[in-house]
């Protein structure tokens, strides 16, 4: 991996050239929050380092998308109907997500529609963002990263330092060389580190990551789970920003007549009492108890193919759910809720 610096005024031209290699997508305002949106306006795009409402899993791992259409015995996959994009802004949590989503639509059995997606969207990564009262990343580890991007924009005030992290970066980068120098001073290296240390006395609250896979084995029977499952609404919020949460549903949507139709997927979530309802009505996680234990042991304990927590301390959840429910608030629950403000 190489490392360049770019001018600040040089950001908008650079991705500006970048549209030859798909659609510019990137965070704008919409009211009081920021969205990905396809960018024909430059004067929308937010170019410093924010957090989005939904992560950027919902362009890779799209709420809902056609996979076939169908006609008699005969069917055609929606596939080659995938568009190329360059998506900016994605931070360093959201990009830690796509690669535990990368690990487990690949690994074993692999998820074409999946698949394709990741490999037409070129993602430029950027930080430091400003954390917020919820941000957990640097708890998980997830503040930094070293994969899973393309090029990665630093943001140290006067300047970027740009990471190239892979062949498709690297032609990004050919595209406009002028923009770009490769002679990194120690000036650079003094600014980064500035910089990051400027973002990390800013986080507010953390979590004590060495032990909490081991307080939720021994929190099994805990009866912390039956008090949040009280209040839970089951709403599904917390899945649907969750940078990881994958469960989907496959549905047909057949034509009146019945001949031809559409296969259709759409994000589910294992919060719902319908999730676990199998064959004969019996349903293995019937309360939301169960459910939220099963949830939390993913984001806290061990996840898919890693075996790892698959929080990446985005914060989504702490801000999101109505009743207080979040990687936190249960953390400090399983604790006896002794811990004092900002640490847990």
């Amino acid at each position: 991996m190489r490392v360049l610096w770019m001018k600040k005024e040089d950001l908008r031209e650079f991705l500006e050239s970048s549209k030859q290699f798909g659609e510019l997508w990137g965070p704008v305002q919409k009211g009081e929050v920021y969205v990905y949106d396809k960018i024909d306006d430059f004067s929308r795009l937010i170019l410093e380092p924010k957090r989005t409402l939904l992560p950027v899993k919902k362009l890779i791992h799209p709420p809902e998308f056609n996979i076939l259409r169908y006609e008699g015995e005969t069917y055609k996959t929606e596939l080659e109907n995938i568009p190329r994009r360059v998506v900016y802004g994605v931070p360093p949590c959201d990009i830690h997500g796509l690669l535990i989503l990368d690990d487990l639509f690949r690994r074993y059995y692999p998820d074409p529609y999946y698949i394709t997606r990741r490999e037409r969207t070129a993602i430029l990564g950027v930080s430091f963002c400003t954390p917020t009262e919820g941000c957990l990343c640097k708890s998980m580890g997830t503040d930094v990263v070293q994969e899973g991007f393309d090029l990665f924009f630093s943001d140290l005030k006067d300047f970027y330092l740009v990471w190239v992290g892979s062949s498709l970066g690297d032609d990004m980068v050919k595209v406009r060389p002028d923009l770009f120098n490769n002679n990194i001073t120690r000036k650079h290296l003094d600014k980064f580190m500035e910089c990051k240390k400027e973002r990390d006395e800013k986080f507010t609250k953390s979590i004590d990551m060495t032990v909490i896979p081991d307080i939720m084995e021994l929190s099994y029977d805990s009866p912390v789970w039956e008090e949040i499952g009280e209040r839970c609404l089951e709403c599904g919020a917390c899945t649907m920003v969750c940078p990881t949460c994958n469960c989907y549903n496959v549905v047909d949507e057949p034509s009146i007549s019945g001949f031809t139709g559409e296969r259709r997927r759409y994000w589910d979530c294992c919060i719902f009492t319908e999730y676990s309802l199998v064959a004969g009505g019996d349903n293995f996680r019937a309360t939301r108890a169960d459910r939220l234990k099963l949830w939390y042991t993913h984001k806290l304990k061990s996840f898919g193919y890693s075996g790892k927590p698959a929080c990446v301390g985005c914060g989504r959840c702490i801000d999101t759910c109505p009743v207080d429910i979040n990687v936190l608030s249960v953390v400090r629950g399983l604790l006896g809720g002794k811990e004092k403000e900002g640490k847990s």
